[in-house]
């Protein structure tokens, strides 16, 4: 990554500045959203000399240098000087520092003595940790080969496409333990994991933050340096590469984005400038308990530029396709995970941090309107109404929004004993008294493979059978429900052990042909559920979904339609929740003629018994389920099946 040759620095120059009058207008009132192409560590030429103009934001500052390889880390010799339009911006060009020279600033505050040496919160890359510099590093250069996949991705993320999403944790997915079981690097993964994702059938890639931050049991979600992605894996342009090339296979780039709290880390956000400058001042409002983190002062117009200007950053300097919010109910409710007396109730009183809402209407409104073809996605644990509407009609105004009670009511089934499931049925049908309420995706995510919840396969009751035909069982209920998809890696061929940020997946297994099975499964239904608009079209409104049988908890069987906007076609959805085999089922369906058996979990393919309908049935004359036709079905044990009309 460097560049840089310590000896050449100069003086610094004072004078040089990217802000115009019309940025520092926006600057004031708080609708600066490109704030990196002004703040940060910018290669200029200035009077032929070439440099780094630095810029950063210190309102409360009596003093700011530049320190780094180039002047021994000296806070005396290259001062920053203060702007006089009362932005609280340091600016100075100092000549003869270029790509890979890292730097710091030293900051010293005009209240209480403070000195901090603090990394650049505009740099574009960081060093590896322990080592906690900035690194000038200029984004342009990288040659984008993505144009088809650009020029096309409206398509592919609209609300009537095919959504599943992989979930991968890049330090992870794949080790390489022959070399002290290293990371992969940006590059390494770019051609293994496309093609990966590519032959599963998955969507998009939804990555855990890559923002640099020093602690790697924080999997990513403590953010020193939100505009640098993590040098663990290699450079800037290295993480290009990588979407680049998932691009370029036809996969989708969400990335996690974590704007509801940073870490205490003496060289980051926290305490700028000698005053809690990115965050609140108050514990009551300014501090995450649960995480020992810092909350973002929603309220301030600098910090909204900053955060607003940083997601579109990553949408537009690295081609992403759409950005999850992490823990949006810790950022909407003031009394999250407090107890009565340690928070502040807003103007009117209530619980409602009401600055926080008004920055995330924001976010979705510039998002939107700046990139129309991108995804945004809401992590929100309650019940709170109208996250995925348009901000018009009172929304929040996301794209999606994360099932979070369909995930905990389905997991707490399928963990039973069979014998016990049919007391328990409502936790099936009762998603969907609400599945249109929002724009949902169903989510199997990291949070629910991790401290003691144990793996997905682990969680399935029964012996090793039972646990992997449970385990596809739930994926077949998965893909046909309503809502888009995602499951995080090494679900999708059954890993044992809980996952850990340290280790590989457990990529042997694939050599036993249960899990080999269990991954064709989830090829499988990756790939009718992309063929079939029956299963992707309407996800999100009552005509897509009609209820065949949801009463049968005695048996615990559930039977449902999806229909296409066409309504031609249509898909049905059989599961039995028992290890208990019915030979003669009937299914009442709305048409006659054949249905074809599209997928059955408990095929030998996959490691099922083999059971199933030979391929498909011919609908019989007979009313059932208040349909005029009926269904004489084999329902294998622990089993997914589903159905096409064929006309």
């Amino acid at each position: 990554m460097s560049e840089c040759q310590p000896s050449a620095a100069g003086k610094m120059v004072h004078g040089p500045s990217l802000l115009t009058e019309h940025d520092t207008y926006l600057l004031k009132e708080g609708s600066h959203f490109d704030l990196h192409k002004k703040l940060g560590a910018h290669l200029l030429t200035v009077d032929g000399r070439e440099g780094v103009l630095f810029a950063v934001w210190a309102p409360n500052a009596e003093y700011v240098s530049v320190i780094g390889d180039f002047n021994g880390w000296d806070g005396s010799t290259h001062p920053l000087a203060v702007r006089l339009d009362e932005t609280g911006i340091w600016e100075g060009f100092l000549p003869g520092v270029g790509k890979g020279c890292i730097y710091k600033f030293m900051v010293h505050s005009r209240y209480n003595g403070f000195r901090a040496e603090k990394s650049d919160p505009m740099a574009f890359a960081a060093e590896l940790r322990p080592n906690s510099a900035s690194v000038v590093f200029p984004l342009d250069g990288y040659e984008w080969r993505d144009a088809e996949w650009m020029n096309g991705r409206a398509e592919r993320n609209a609300l009537s496409a095919p959504i599943s999403i992989y979930e991968v944790h890049l330090g992870s997915w794949m080790r390489v333990p022959e070399e002290g079981n290293r990371w992969l690097t940006y590059r390494e993964l770019a051609g293994k994991l496309a093609a990966y994702v590519q032959e599963m059938g998955f969507t998009h890639v939804e990555l855990l933050p890559v923002m640099e931050h020093p602690l790697d049991a924080s999997w990513g979600y403590q953010v020193i340096n939100y505009f640098a992605p993590t040098s663990r894996f290699g450079s800037p342009h290295d993480f290009m590469y990588l979407v680049d090339e998932l691009h370029r296979h036809g996969i989708g780039v969400i990335l996690d984005w974590v704007p509801a709290h940073f870490p205490k880390d003496g060289h980051g956000l926290g305490y700028f400038d000698g005053t809690h400058l990115y965050e609140h001042a108050d514990p009551r409002m300014g501090e995450h308990m649960d995480w020992g983190t810092l909350i973002f002062n929603f309220g301030r117009n600098e910090v909204r530029n900053f955060l607003l200007s940083n997601a579109l950053f990553w949408l537009e300097q690295y081609h992403l396709d759409g950005l999850r919010v992490d823990a949006v109910a810790s950022v909407i409710y003031l009394d999250y995970s407090r107890n009565e007396g340690e928070w502040i109730p807003n103007k009117y009183g209530g619980r409602e941090n009401l600055d926080a809402l008004d920055f995330l209407r924001r976010f979705n409104q510039m998002v939107y309107e700046r990139h129309p073809d991108v995804i945004t996605t809401a992590e929100e644990s309650t019940a709170w109404p109208m996250v995925s509407r348009p901000t018009y009609v009172g929304g929040l105004g996301f794209g999606l929004k994360w099932n979070m009670g369909w995930m905990h009511d389905i997991l707490e089934y399928m963990t039973l004993d069979p014998i016990y499931r049919s007391w328990h049925h409502n936790n099936l049908t009762f998603g969907l008294l609400y599945a249109f309420h929002e724009n949902f995706i169903l989510p199997f995510s990291h949070d629910e493979v991790v401290h003691g919840k144990a793996a997905m396969l682990s969680k399935m009751p029964g012996d090793d059978w039972q646990k992997l035909a449970n385990l596809r069982l739930l994926y077949g209920f998965m893909f046909g429900h309503p809502g888009k998809k995602l499951m995080f890696m090494g679900g999708e061929f059954g890993q044992w052990a809980e996952w850990n940020h340290e280790q590989s997946l457990e990529w042997h297994l694939l050599q036993f042909a249960p899990h080999q099975g269990l991954r064709n499964w989830v090829r499988d239904l990756n790939a009718v559920y992309k063929a079939e608009p029956a299963i992707h079209e309407i996800d999100f409104d009552h005509t897509g979904f009609e209820w065949v049988d949801c009463n049968d908890h005695a048996g615990s069987v559930l039977a449902f339609l999806r229909f296409p906007k066409d309504r031609r076609h249509p898909v049905l959805v059989v599961c039995n929740f028992t290890p208990v085999p019915r030979e003669t089922y009937l299914v009442g369906v709305p048409e006659s003629g054949f249905w074809r058996e599209m997928l059955n979990s408990d095929s030998e393919y996959y490691g099922g018994s083999g059971m199933g309908n030979g391929g498909g049935v011919q609908a019989e004359e007979g009313e059932a389920h208040g349909k005029p036709h009926r269904l004489r079905l084999v329902l294998p044990p622990l089993a997914a099946l589903i159905f096409r009309r064929e006309h």
